[in-house]
This record gives C-alpha cells, sequence and structure tokens, in this order.
C-alpha cells in the first residue's frame, strides 16, 4: 500500500474543478474530473493528507473492486468471490453505504443488505465466525456505488463527511455546511491578500473557513478522527509527521476578517466556533445590522455571505433585497460583494447588475453564487446616480 493507488474525492456540484486544483496543489498524480467527483493517485501518506487538508472534499475512497452486475444474486455472488480478509476480520466491526442509479437496482438499503448478507457468509464458511455491523462506529466503512451496470466496490478513509470540521458546536437555523462555504470562498477567489466581510454571519462559519484559507491552516485539523485511523495498517508515525509538515505550512495573516449579524445569538454562536477553532486572533464579530454599517476599511474588501431566504427566516423579500444593494452602492465602495441565494427571483431586487454568476447547490436547493463590484470614484458616483 505504500506505492500509489487510486482514490476517489467526493465533492458538491460545481465544485470539482476547484477540488481538482487543490489536488494538484497538494502533489496528487493523475487528477481527472468527474461528475461530484474527482479521480486522483496517491501513496498512503498523501491518502492521510489529503484528508487533512482538503478543503472541498467531502469524502475520500479507495476503490478496491469493480465489476458489472445484473441482479441481486449477481452481487451476491461477486461480494461473496472477493477476499475480504485483506481489509476485515472476524473480529472488526464495518458498515455499508450505498449509491445507486440503475434500472436494476432501485433500494440502496436492500443492495448494502446483500453485500452484508454475502460478506457474513464468506467468513462464516471460511472462518467459522462473522465480522458484526456497526452503523455508527465501524473499524471499516465500505461503499458501493452501482452505476447502471457497474459496481465499484471501495473502502471509505474519512469516515463521517469531511464537512464535520469539528470546530462547529454551535449552530443557527440551516447552518451552512463547511464545505460548502469553503468551496464558495475559492469560487470567489478568496486567497487572504485583503480585508474580509461577511455581513450576515451567521454561526460564523464563512468567517472560520475565510481564516483557515488565508492562513492556510488545514481544513480537517480539529476533526478527532478519520476511518483509516482504526485500519490494520494504519501507520501512526507516517501520520503524525503530514500533521506536522502540514502545520509547518501554515502563513501569517496581515488583514482583518470582520463578522456581523444583528441577532444576538448568532454573535455568541459565531464567537464560540471561532474560539473552538483557535482563530479568535484573526476574526473579529460584532451585533450590527448590515444595512446600518459602513465599510470599516479604505482598502479593496472582500466580501461572502448568506443572506436569509424564504426556507430560514420570515423576511420581506423584496424590499430585504433592495436594502442589500442600496448599503453596497451607498457604503461599500471598493468592495468585490459575493453572496449565495436560492431564490432567485429576489436577485431582481437588489438594483445591480451581478458581474458573475454561478449555479451552486445548497443542500438540495439550486442557488446562485453572485458577484457585485463596487468600484471606488467615478464609477461609484455612476452606481449612485437614480435609475
Amino acid at each position: 500500500m505504500d506505492n500509489n493507488f487510486k482514490m476517489v474525492a467526493k465533492t458538491l456540484f460545481g465544485f470539482e474543478e476547484i477540488l481538482a486544483k487543490e489536488l494538484r496543489n497538494l502533489g496528487a498524480a493523475n487528477v481527472e474530473e468527474g461528475v461530484r467527483s474527482v479521480s486522483f493517485e496517491g501513496d498512503k501518506g498523501f491518502m492521510y493528507k489529503a484528508n487533512l487538508c482538503l478543503r472541498t472534499a467531502i469524502k475520500i475512497v479507495k476503490p478496491v473492486h469493480s465489476f458489472s452486475v445484473v441482479d441481486e444474486n449477481d452481487l451476491y455472488k461477486k461480494i461473496y468471490r472477493m477476499d475480504w480478509s485483506e481489509y476485515l476480520s472476524a473480529d472488526t466491526t464495518f458498515a455499508i453505504d450505498t449509491t445507486i442509479n440503475s434500472e436494476n437496482f432501485t433500494h440502496s438499503l436492500y443492495v448494502s443488505q446483500k453485500v452484508k448478507d454475502a460478506i457474513v457468509d464468506k467468513f462464516r464458511d471460511t472462518d467459522g465466525r462473522r465480522p458484526d455491523v456497526d452503523i455508527k462506529f465501524p473499524d471499516v466503512r465500505l461503499n458501493i456505488h452501482i452505476q447502471k451496470e457497474h459496481c465499484n466496490v471501495s473502502l471509505d478513509t474519512s469516515g463521517r463527511s469531511l464537512h464535520q470540521r469539528g470546530y462547529r458546536t454551535a449552530t443557527n437555523i440551516a447552518p451552512i455546511n463547511e464545505v460548502l462555504a469553503a468551496g464558495l470562498l475559492l469560487l470567489s477567489g478568496w486567497d487572504g491578500q485583503c480585508d474580509f466581510l461577511d455581513p450576515m454571519c451567521g454561526s460564523g462559519t464563512f468567517l472560520t473557513e475565510a481564516a483557515m484559507i488565508a492562513c492556510n491552516i488545514p481544513a480537517n485539523i480539529n476533526r478527532k478522527e478519520f476511518a483509516f485511523e482504526k485500519w490494520s495498517d494504519f501507520d501512526e508515525e507516517l501520520f503524525e509527521k503530514i500533521v506536522d509538515v502540514s502545520l509547518n505550512k501554515t502563513r501569517e495573516f496581515h488583514f482583518k476578517i470582520v463578522g456581523y449579524d444583528k441577532a444576538p445569538s448568532a454573535v455568541a454562536k459565531a464567537k464560540d466556533n471561532v474560539k473552538n477553532a483557535n482563530l479568535s486572533e484573526y476574526i473579529t464579530i460584532d451585533r450590527m445590522n448590515f444595512f446600518e454599517t459602513d465599510k470599516f476599511t479604505e482598502k479593496h474588501l472582500h466580501m461572502v455571505f448568506n443572506p436569509p431566504y424564504g426556507e430560514r427566516l420570515d423576511i420581506e423579500m423584496e424590499s430585504f433585497y433592495a436594502s442589500i444593494g442600496d448599503t453596497l452602492k451607498q457604503k461599500y465602495p471598493g468592495t468585490d460583494a459575493w453572496f449565495i441565494t436560492s431564490n432567485l427571483e429576489a436577485l431582481k431586487f437588489v438594483g445591480l447588475r451581478p458581474s458573475r454568476k454561478i449555479k451552486v447547490f445548497n443542500s438540495h436547493l439550486e442557488s446562485k453564487l453572485v458577484k457585485y463590484v463596487m468600484y471606488e470614484g467615478s464609477k461609484k458616483a455612476k452606481f449612485n446616480q437614480p435609475s
């Protein structure tokens, strides 16, 4: 396993290109973009590094076998034939995650059950004992992916989704996923080379991810564990070396990261999460209504935020989005303002023409990440003219 092998990093729709770039920057070989996934090659140490450092990966799996499959009996036979002793023993626990896109297979839980039966029966026949299933805390988590008539069997190297960074203990209504937040920041071009503002910061996820990007802190440094740590070939010394080398690549940040929210509870939660991530020295959070603020810096400002929408809060959409546009026009010259919304109708009321629109998904909601460039000087005056 010390030689290079294939892995697949799963991600959100629209993040394939930035995940591929992350992988290349880390040193991955043979990087290829797929749909909601990027395949690559690396050794065991790189598997550890990818889980620790990737910001836009949800999960990293290691394919171990693939075959064509026509029905449940065919699936059972081919799973049974595999040499499972390489990955499991009768004393280990396991769990199975299944995703399917096939006319021959329509129920993922049933597929998981057939795979479990085949593995258990194989151990009973060869060892006289069987490994147990543990859905919550397995020693080995298997990933079954059936696409039409093709089945991939993989080992889940990550365990719990990599968006669960480990720093967020307090959340508000519909908090933004950490992987989604990091991906949106990278799509916006955030690189830590100017001041940053999230004017509606909620539980502080954009702020925390922005600081980790700015300082080049490994995305998952605060996680308690990864699935590969339970594998029989886990090399603790190598993993600790990967952690140390990654932490040695952090950099200083010489600008401000600021968050506002008008809800006292949100401000308190955001401060707790920032503290949990050990980033309080970089981030300032104040209780303020964005619509009553002025730009806090004379320098260029990078703004990214997730305004409330109908599913989250009861607001008067037309006036709310109009206020976003008015505040940007009147009080935020020299600002690149980005925000995500699933309410595409509401964008009409901002009163500004976005310079970019990027299709993304926030959970199941199709959304747009939009950019508004607020110019200094004459262009600012032009924006302020009545339409």
